[in-house]
């Protein structure tokens, strides 16, 4: 038996710029982290030939090709395992929530499958390889950053280039930074979940409209990246939030809605600095950046969302049980 525990991850600024049609040209760029909320897969040799996987249900099944779950099957197809082995994931948080979830599952699910045949797999070809499935093969509207930041986790500065090339930076700084930064962060799950897909298609198609904008949240994630390394005016990433919001909601007509626009204004009048929705948007998690001398307020101001607290996560995907 195999188990694997991949982090999900928080963005800061730059999403968007990290789909195809956009880096492509321009090159983009984003400053994101992991956090300590993880993904478990569990990879199991079966007593027979079929393969068993299970998730939000289960399939039992002869061949590969006769998975419906589209991760699964290529994810075994490319690491070339074709029957006999049984795959169950489990999360601490719900997908589509906008922390990368299916890009943690498939980091996590090829490392639990190349250890599983003996394999050591890096964080750059886990990273590569499912980027490629969700992007190349299964032609996913989706972005690279999830999948490089559960691979190599910490704090990150990515830069997807026209050549495809990623560079995934770690943000040198401080112990005491990464606390201050931690200290300002507060979290709320709002409830609703959606498809990334669903907004990030409409994103996708309005790429050529959105360029500028996409420029505006790279030189955002560069901003927060050189604080951060100088820690100073760290209290400045709150309206860099608030900007990058502001830019964020022009990409697609359902990247807000009215119930995260009243939460986030209240939020903003018990106190906080700035925020986003986590993700490509439409539900999921709410990210605000609080002095702590404000959290019990904006606490209050929120009763309906639930607090859910996180650090950061220094490592990636790794391999935290082996048996025979």
């Amino acid at each position: 038996m195999i188990i694997s525990r991949t982090p999900f991850r928080i963005s800061l600024a730059g999403g968007g710029s990290d789909l195809p049609d956009y880096y492509r040209l321009s090159g983009g760029c984003v400053t994101a982290m992991a956090i300590t909320k993880y993904m478990y897969i569990t990879v199991n040799k079966r007593f027979d030939h079929t393969l068993r996987v299970g998730y939000s249900k289960m399939e039992v099944v002869d061949t590969v090709e006769e998975l419906q779950h589209p991760l699964v099957r290529e994810a075994l197809k490319l690491t070339g395992i074709v029957n006999g082995i049984e795959v169950t994931s489990m999360a601490d948080i719900p997908a589509q929530t906008g922390i990368g979830s299916s890009g943690s599952f498939l980091v996590g699910l090829l490392n639990a499958l190349y250890a599983y045949r003996g394999i050591h797999a890096s964080a750059e070809s886990l990273a590569a390889e499912a980027c490629r499935i969700e992007i190349d093969l299964l032609e996913e509207p989706v972005g690279k950053q999830d999948q490089y930041v559960a691979a190599f986790g910490g704090m990150r500065f990515i830069e997807f280039n026209p050549d495809e090339s990623v560079f995934c930076n770690p943000i040198i700084c401080s112990t005491e930074t990464r606390a201050e930064l931690e200290r300002h962060l507060m979290m709320f799950y709002t409830g609703m979940t959606r498809p990334a897909a669903s907004v990030l298609k409409e994103q996708k198609a309005r790429t050529q409209l959105n360029r500028e904008v996409l420029a505006q949240l790279c030189e955002q994630a560069k901003d927060i990246r050189d604080i951060l390394r100088k820690a100073r005016h760290l209290i400045s990433i709150g309206d860099i939030l608030h900007q990058s919001w502001l830019l964020k909601r022009k990409l697609a007509s359902n990247v807000s809605n009215d119930r995260i626009d009243t939460c986030y204004e209240a939020a903003l009048e018990a106190g906080a600095l700035g925020g986003k929705i986590l993700g490509a948007g439409g539900g999921g998690f709410l990210l605000l950046f609080v002095e702590p001398q404000n959290h019990e307020r904006v606490r209050q101001a929120l009763p309906d969302l639930r607090p859910v607290q996180f650090g950061f996560e220094p490592q990636g995907s790794k391999i935290i049980y082996v048996s025979d």
